[in-house]
């Protein structure tokens, strides 16, 4: 019988963001899959929690993957986690998931949620997100085009004017984003920025782009960024 995987969801920052549900599974099965071995250390040993780990990432070559169907075809029972939040999500969890169900079409593998940045910044960002977009991380380059495809209207007549979207950016090109945000929509144009959530240094920005953009640029911009453009 074919053993299930579970994709657990792990805490973004703060180690007590994490569901009693994920800890159970967690302590029960045979085998958890990590981005990074020493990220997830930390999180097990904080619960007491001693369980074989295989390292698994996007550059993992496809032996991984291979012995990965292998575990579950024997009827071992794997969780997938990333270093931080919901695995799949702008992470080549999807990629494995992908991977394992070409291998295993009857494969069983259940969904355990919990944090997600993206879900918490939008639960608190204060824009209308009843509908939105989740870009995910940006591409380096032509993102002045792509923030330029939301400006043409809305997307039920084929155009996106009135639709929210979102998308995780780095601290390194922040500025650079507003500046082409604002290019393209105006100063008055209301964003939210989220800075390191749940950790320490957490920090929420809100108002227009002109606005946010003045504070950032007189602080140190470090940690990982959710942006939600009204």
């Amino acid at each position: 019988m074919t053993g299930f995987l579970y994709i657990v969801a792990t805490p973004i920052g703060n180690l007590e963001d994490i569901t009693l549900r994920a800890l159970r599974i967690l302590k029960e099965i045979d085998l958890i899959l990590v981005e990074d071995s020493r990220v997830t250390k930390k999180l097990l040993m904080h619960y007491g929690i001693n369980k074989s780990i295989l390292t698994y990432h996007q550059h993992s070559p496809i032996s991984v993957k291979n012995r990965i169907v292998s575990e579950l075809s024997s009827g071992k029972n794997l969780a997938l986690v990333s270093d931080a939040g919901t695995p799949g999500i702008s992470d080549p969890g999807n990629e494995l998931i992908d991977f394992v169900l070409q291998s295993l079409p009857d494969a069983k593998i259940i969904p355990i949620p919990g944090a997600s940045a993206i879900s918490a910044s939008l639960s608190v960002c204060g824009l209308n997100v009843n509908k939105f977009v989740f870009l995910g991380f940006l591409p380096k380059k032509k993102r002045k085009k792509l923030f330029a495809w939301f400006k043409e209207g809305n997307l039920s007549t084929g155009s996106r004017r009135g639709i929210a979207f979102a998308f995780y950016e780095s601290p390194k090109r922040i500025l650079k984003t507003l500046d082409f945000l604002q290019e393209e929509f105006g100063s008055d144009k209301k964003v939210f920025i989220a800075r390191e959530l749940t950790k320490l240094h957490e920090s929420l920005y809100r108002g227009t782009i002109e606005k946010v953009r003045n504070i950032l640029e007189k602080e140190r911009i470090r940690g990982e960024i959710v942006v939600v453009v009204d």
